[in-house]
């Protein structure tokens, strides 16, 4: 009988092998970590709230609503403006003017950092949350009104308490420092979603705010209270 003769691994095949072996360790320890992630298995039953109850909490902690960008432009201390910073961004307005209450600018803030900080304890990279709809003037509701008729009259974005933020849209920004390097690692929406749903749902939990799901629009609907 033929005896099979062992041969050692070379040099260079045990450096892959290890290599391997270290990558897989890596990878482990930097892989998201989605444990404390709430189930959410149904976003529009958990983010319920009526808009008879956002515009009852508006009208409470809000301004008069204005005609234009110009009369809200003129209430320094009541409105403050809100401009894109490395929390969150802006998106182009067509029917609102970038302009909160003290109270609702400060709400904003801390969805948006908590997201932040909530990625970051997740091991999740770093994605920044995009703001669709800020306050509406009486003219942006006309505006509004011409093209869909079924538009609400006296909606809760009137009183500088409430803002739009998207769930199909985020922005990653241009490293993951906390994954040890510059690379861009990505993360897919839906995990987003799920982070920043969860970071609403304390916030809720604290009375802080009021919040709807809202399907056609993509965005979770936010007064503050």
């Amino acid at each position: 009988m033929k005896r099979i003769r062992y041969q050692r691994p070379s040099k260079v095949l045990l450096f892959f092998a290890i290599g391997l072996l270290c990558s897989c360790g890596d990878n482990a320890e930097k892989s998201p970590d989605t444990s404390s992630l709430y189930a959410f298995s149904h976003y529009g039953k958990t983010f319920s709230d009526l808009n008879d109850t956002h515009l009852s909490a508006a009208q409470s902690i809000g301004i008069e609503p204005v005609s234009s960008r110009e009369e809200a432009e003129e209430m320094k201390g009541k409105l403050e403006e809100v401009k894109s910073n490395k929390y969150y961004q802006i998106d182009e307005l067509t029917h609102s003017i970038p302009f909160l209450v003290p109270k609702a600018k400060d709400l904003l803030e801390d969805i948006a950092e908590n997201m932040l900080d909530s990625l970051e304890n997740k091991r999740i990279p770093a994605y920044t949350i995009n703001v669709t709809s800020i306050t509406r003037t009486k003219d942006d509701i006309k505006s509004l009104q011409r093209k869909n008729g079924n538009s609400s009259s006296n909606s809760a974005h009137l009183y500088g308490t409430t803002f739009d933020v998207s769930y199909v849209r985020f922005n990653q920004k241009p490293s993951s420092s906390w994954f040890g390097s510059e690379k861009k690692e990505e993360a897919n929406t839906a995990l987003l979603k799920s982070v920043l749903a969860q970071v609403l749902y304390d916030l809720r939990k604290e009375d802080r705010c009021y919040v709807r799901y809202e399907v056609k629009q993509g965005c979770f609907h936010i007064t503050a209270r």
